[in-house]
């Protein structure tokens, strides 16, 4: 349920963010078919098979669900069987993907199936569950989305900081014109490719959480 103000109360996903969702997912996946199909070919091309990732991810209250990208890196390992850094098994198609959010195409069939919306915080990994602070841990009081408020505000090239602040903020500002004033954005944003990597980074570092103070005797 939704209060006129547009805030989540925390245990149900508001019905008409759900008809929105539906209401510009089915026909984007109608017309985006043959954008899916060509970029799983030039993946499948590429980089092989599998054309599509999927990973766990924490969702709607820290329920795991799997997410779906197109493939954008190699399974380098090194001698000990370890993946290799993201920065030398990102191809450079992946890069071209992940510059156009192409490879983010096949997680509106998440937002089909309920466990994503085309808006909201993005659904980080599972070990970072344990790290978020209890402010923090609110962003998974929304469904968890494609684009989102930090995504339009900054992107990757903000701390990890920054960007929990603004998906709290948009869990307690949350309405239908603020999905749509972020859809909107995020067009301007995909097509000017902006702050695709952290200052340094492939993508972005890894979020070690809040450090421990030291206690002196």
């Amino acid at each position: 349920m939704v209060s006129m103000s547009g805030n989540f109360q925390k245990h149900t996903v508001p019905l008409s963010k759900r008809i929105f969702d539906l209401c510009l997912t089915i026909p984007a996946l109608i017309l985006l078919s043959p954008l899916i199909g060509l970029v799983a070919l030039c993946v499948w091309i590429g980089l092989g098979s599998p054309v599509i990732f999927g990973q766990k991810r924490p969702g709607f209250h820290a329920k795991i669900f799997m997410i779906y990208k197109f493939r954008t890196m190699r399974d380098l390992r090194d001698a000990e069987g370890k993946l290799l850094p993201d920065a030398q098994r990102l191809t450079a198609l992946g890069k071209f993907l992940r510059s156009a959010s192409l490879d983010e195409l096949p997680e509106l069939f998440n937002v089909l199936r309920g466990e994503m919306s085309l808006v909201g915080p993005r659904p980080l990994l599972i070990s970072y569950l344990e790290r978020y602070s209890a402010e923090q841990s609110r962003r998974h009081d929304v469904l968890p989305g494609i684009t989102g408020w930090a995504q339009v505000n900054g992107r990757n090239a903000i701390s990890w900081e920054q960007k929990f602040i603004l998906d709290v903020w948009y869990v307690d500002h949350w309405s239908l014109g603020l999905d749509f004033k972020i859809l909107l954005r995020t067009i301007n944003k995909v097509f000017r490719r902006e702050a695709i990597n952290a200052p340094g980074q492939a993508t972005m570092p890894e979020f070690l959480g809040e450090k421990k103070k030291e206690v002196t005797p």
